[in-house]
């Protein structure tokens, strides 16, 4: 219900009325107490399928509409989490701002999971995902993903650092640093653990931030190493050395939107424009 009510905009208290009115006019339960949380019955989740499946053909019809018309325009919401954002977004943006002054994209932060069930819940337009948060096998089957770029993982350290001198660093280089983790992944700190725990270590994390800013601030000052996406590596990184690490850690950045909207020119020349952009920096 908190969750419901977060991304709404609205009270739990007013969630609660919405649910217990529809209630009233099927005349069966569509939620029921599991703990301190909520399940939907069976009810519930057969009327779920059925509204997805309504929505789905909604945003199909607007997008023949828009198709037929040829018109670029209105608002296109974009999810993006901060690597590929930074590395992207600005001017993906300013490019269709030049070129179609009638599209308005929006854009917000989010976590490729976050992205994922902003796009699920008609939140956004478009989700930038990647394979580490986001596993295809584990992906709705009413979205639809189109291949971005690829990054690779590097390992940020101070310039006086004793291994600043060498071009690449292996796992084993990093077991007796102090490490600084990036929390805004759960599954990024576990895949980090991992791959030090196959080196035959668990890494000594002194601490954990949120944003990148302290991060950088730690390990410029010598208090830590860290290791972060190559596309982040492009950019505000003075006082810091970037290595290669070695064996590689490589992910997969996708596109992902909903099927039923792929005819949209507006998702259409956002997406052509993103990949550009892409390739530029590929």
């Amino acid at each position: 219900m908190a969750a419901v009510a977060e991304a709404m905009h609205v009270s739990p208290s007013a969630v609660s009325q919405q649910i217990s009115l529809l209630e009233q006019e099927v005349g069966i339960d569509l939620v029921e107490r599991r703990g301190r949380g909520v399940d939907l019955t069976i009810a519930g989740r057969k009327l779920v399928e059925r509204a997805n499946r309504i929505f789905e053909e909604l945003e199909s019809a607007r997008a023949d509409m828009a198709e037929l018309k040829k018109v670029v325009a209105g608002d296109l919401r974009i999810a993006a989490f901060p690597s590929v954002a930074a590395a992207l977004m600005p001017k993906t943006i300013q490019t269709l701002h030049a070129t179609h002054p009638r599209l308005e994209v929006l854009f917000e932060e989010m976590e490729p999971e976050e992205g994922m069930n902003a796009l699920r819940s008609w939140q956004t337009d478009i989700a930038l995902i990647d394979d580490l948060n986001v596993p295809p096998g584990l992906l709705d089957p009413s979205i639809e993903i189109t291949p971005l770029i690829e990054d690779v993982f590097n390992v940020m350290m101070s310039p006086d650092h004793r291994l600043a001198v060498m071009e690449t660093v292996t796992w084993q280089d990093l077991e007796h640093e102090n490490w600084v983790m990036d929390t805004a992944s759960s599954t990024y700190t576990r895949m980090l653990t991992d791959a030090c725990q196959k080196s035959g270590y668990t890494p000594n994390i002194i601490a954990r931030c949120k944003g990148f800013e302290v991060t950088r601030a730690l390990v410029s000052e010598g208090c830590a190493i860290a290791i972060l996406p190559g596309l982040r590596a492009r950019k505000d990184l003075q006082g810091t050395r970037i290595c290669r690490l070695e064996p590689e850690i490589r992910r997969r950045i996708s596109i992902a939107f909903r099927k039923g909207e792929k005819r949209s020119p507006a998702l259409q020349v956002f997406v052509q424009c993103l990949e550009q952009h892409a390739a530029e920096i590929r």
